[in-house]
């Protein structure tokens, strides 16, 4: 994806190696991370091949949004939207996911799908203001390293 500036004064482009700190520390403050999910890892498995990218948004110097967007072939998936709490209300986080859903499409995918967790309302709701919809659906999940499931 080439840069891109958004409506919100928000320059959109794939991540890079010097920004990855500064985008682990924004989804830290975001509270975005687990302690069983290695940011920086998930970063690296996202730009190792071509079905998968992190964005980040700057205004100015500041990476202030990103989202991590990638599909498997058929649905498109985006994960770790975030916008700094110093710049919410000023449209970066509908910049960011329509660049995330630009990406897909431009791959063809025309379906996108996304997690919450369920306590999580504030996020929902602004979901919902950008037409997406609660799927019911049941998720099952197996850590692969035999780790017991996590919440």
């Amino acid at each position: 994806m080439d840069r891109v500036t958004t409506k919100a004064a928000l320059v959109i482009a794939p991540i890079n190696d010097d920004d990855i700190s500064a985008v682990v520390a924004l989804w830290q403050d975001c509270g975005l991370t687990r302690p069983w999910n290695d940011p920086a890892a998930d970063i690296a498995l996202a730009r190792r091949g071509d079905n998968s990218e992190v964005l980040i948004g700057r205004a100015g110097e500041a990476i202030v949004a990103t989202a991590m967007v990638g599909h498997e072939g058929h649905r498109g998936w985006v994960y770790y939207v975030a916008v700094d709490p110093a710049h919410r209300q000023q449209g970066f986080g509908r910049a960011i996911m329509e660049a995330a859903e630009h990406w897909l499409r431009q791959r063809d995918i025309v379906k996108m799908q996304l997690l919450v967790r369920p306590e999580n309302t504030k996020v929902q709701a602004f979901y919902e203001t950008l037409g997406y919809g609660v799927q019911e659906r049941i998720v099952y999940a197996k850590w692969l390293d035999g780790c017991p499931l996590t919440p």
